[in-house]
């Protein structure tokens, strides 16, 4: 349907992803295989469904992946909340990542209304 790196929607996910990633690395170790993993594999989620979205061949297949993207952004913002309540991270960086989560978010939603 459409090149995805051309999105400016996936250049924000795809930051979003990043900065998970590096703030997850200071989680303790026994969070490996739980919070760690949770939060980095929704926030890839984000990206990985704008990107699948755009293969598709329908606007109504894209727009179904970007409703799903929107599902693994909140996602993410509920990891950060647990994260930030167990003092896994600090609050700067929890409301860095928990505002570009939102800010993904609104232009997903603006992206599938534009889509209508």
């Amino acid at each position: 349907m459409q090149d995805f790196k051309k999105l400016k929607v996936w250049e924000k996910a795809h930051q979003l992803t990043l900065n998970v990633y590096r703030v997850s690395q200071n989680f303790p170790k026994e969070e490996t295989y739980n919070l760690t993993s949770q939060l980095r594999r929704s926030s890839t989620s984000v990206e990985l469904n704008i990107v699948e979205g755009c293969g598709r061949q329908t606007v109504p297949d894209f727009k179904h992946f970007l409703v799903m993207a929107v599902g693994s952004a909140n996602e993410v913002e509920n990891c950060l909340i647990l994260a930030s309540d167990l003092n896994y991270i600090d609050s700067n960086a929890f409301k860095m990542i928990q505002e570009q989560a939102e800010e993904v978010r609104k232009m997903l939603f603006s992206l599938i209304n534009k889509l209508k």
